[in-house]
């Protein structure tokens, strides 16, 4: 199915950079399509080609992405569902660069991901920072943030709090971040490729609708990000008002500077000056980059202070668990790094110590989706482990467990019965090609799946 083009916005789009009418209409009416992949660096350290995926080449601009030859079916491959891979549109995989040359990613850094459902670019953010740095990942839609969730927690990281609060909301800790990356809500003209049904619906007024969104989401944020902090500005449209037009706005209400990136010309991607104040940004063009269309900016902060202490919670504190809990929970995770057990909504979690004072801080005023890694709860002093743990990073790699073929991961992944050989008491770590999918809990006569039925997958084939 190809777009049906609006004029209204290619008559919009005249005199933009870049803008070529011919082959803007051209690549759309193609019928290309381009399908990409991230690969986990903490999960998948061996031969690419033995995940099964199709892979054609590397993107350029990214660590651990690759363009496919084929779109293959991602439900039924059981290392989509161990959080071995994300699939991501390409353009957006830009993010790298804009971290890379901005900020020093080795030192420990507190990131604000804002508008961050369903997750790609958090899931890249994590596999970019040290495990001394913290991601707060949010989503204001709460029936998005389920999904950032689940793809969060595939991913596996325990430097991360998932939240679910109003942009307003993080003006309530000033100058804390170091980093805000903002994938704003737009019109969305950049994904007609990839969504034609989304082309008919398009309208000018969204555009001016999403401006003023843009900006109030960017305001009402801003507090919170530190002096000389970096904001990373993104959409995946290619009108100028919501892309230039925020730039000049932001550079005319608030003391910034962009910061310029190094780009190799055999990318094809555009570096633009916004039209008022000549502030830098760069664009994609799906007939000029193996990707689609996309608008990057990284404004520095000119003003504000750097935060120096932690305030006095207004809320209690975490609960942190006595020791003889602790103790039966060590067997489940790794030595690592020094961890922190605490219980939060009456679950327990295990967070790297560091971090405690950051959940102790952001749980008296937002509401926090996922802090650390969810363990499980307790039953008496034992674990009723959660699947969180079965797929994080953390997990002890002593637990016990088994190997399925693809059927039988599948098979899990549904939430079907399936056999298992004797041998095998309580829980077991169910695995496919060694990555954990969930656990089971093997009993006499009966094997009862703990995989989440929200999760599960519902086709019986592709």
């Amino acid at each position: 199915m190809n777009p049906h083009l609006p004029e209204s916005l290619l008559e919009t789009l005249k005199g933009v950079k870049g803008f070529d009418r011919e082959a803007f209409k051209e690549i759309h009416t193609s019928g290309e399509q381009v399908t990409s992949v991230r690969i986990n660096p903490f999960k998948w350290k061996e031969d690419l080609h033995t995940t099964g995926l199709p892979v054609q080449e590397k993107i350029p601009w990214t660590s651990h992405g690759y363009y496919l030859s084929r779109r293959p079916s991602f439900t039924f491959d059981p290392l989509f569902h161990a959080g071995v891979y994300y699939v991501q549109e390409a353009s957006s995989t830009f993010l790298e660069q804009a971290l890379r040359q901005t900020v020093d990613l080795t030192v420990p850094l507190r990131i604000l991901d804002l508008c961050a459902a369903p997750g790609g670019k958090s899931t890249h953010i994590l596999s970019l920072i040290s495990p001394e740095s913290l991601l707060v990942s949010n989503e204001v839609i709460r029936s998005r943030v389920n999904i950032l969730y689940e793809n969060v927690v595939k991913w596996g990281n325990a430097n991360c709090i998932v939240t679910c609060n109003d942009p307003a909301v993080f003006s309530r800790v000033e100058d804390y971040f170091d980093v805000m990356v903002v994938d704003a809500p737009c019109s969305g003209s950049g994904l007609f490729r990839r969504e034609p049904e989304s082309a008919a619906a398009w309208r000018p007024d969204q555009v001016t609708l999403c401006k003023y969104r843009q900006q109030r989401i960017l305001a009402d944020a801003w507090p919170s990000l530190k002096r000389d902090g970096m904001l990373i500005y993104s959409t995946c449209s290619y009108s100028a008002e919501e892309n230039e037009g925020i730039v000049d706005w932001m550079m005319e209400n608030r003391k910034v500077e962009t910061v310029p990136l190094s780009v190799e010309g055999s990318w094809n991607i555009l570096e633009t000056k916004s039209p008022l104040c000549g502030g830098i940004g760069y664009r994609f063009y799906p007939y000029l980059t193996k990707g689609e269309g996309f608008f990057m900016a990284c404004l520095q902060k000119k003003e504000g202070g750097s935060f120096s202490r932690y305030p006095a919670s207004k809320k209690k504190s975490i609960e942190k668990l006595p020791g003889k809990e602790v103790l039966s929970l060590e067997g489940f995770t790794s030595k690592n790094q020094e961890l922190a057990y605490f219980k939060l909504a009456g679950m327990v979690h295990a967070l790297p110590v560091q971090f405690t004072k950051d959940v102790d801080l952001l749980q008296s005023d937002f509401y926090l989706k996922k802090a650390g890694i969810l363990m499980g709860k307790m039953a008496g002093h034992d674990l009723i482990p959660d699947p969180e743990l079965a797929l994080s990073t953390l997990l002890n790699q002593a637990v016990q467990r088994i190997t399925t073929d693809e059927q039988t991961a599948l098979e899990y992944l549904r939430k079907e019965e399936f056999h298992l050989a004797d041998g095998l008491r309580g829980w077991v770590l169910v695995t496919y090609k060694e990555k954990p999918l969930g656990w089971i809990k093997v009993m006499p006569g009966r094997i009862n799946n703990y995989y989440p039925k929200e999760w599960r997958i519902l086709k019986k084939s592709p």
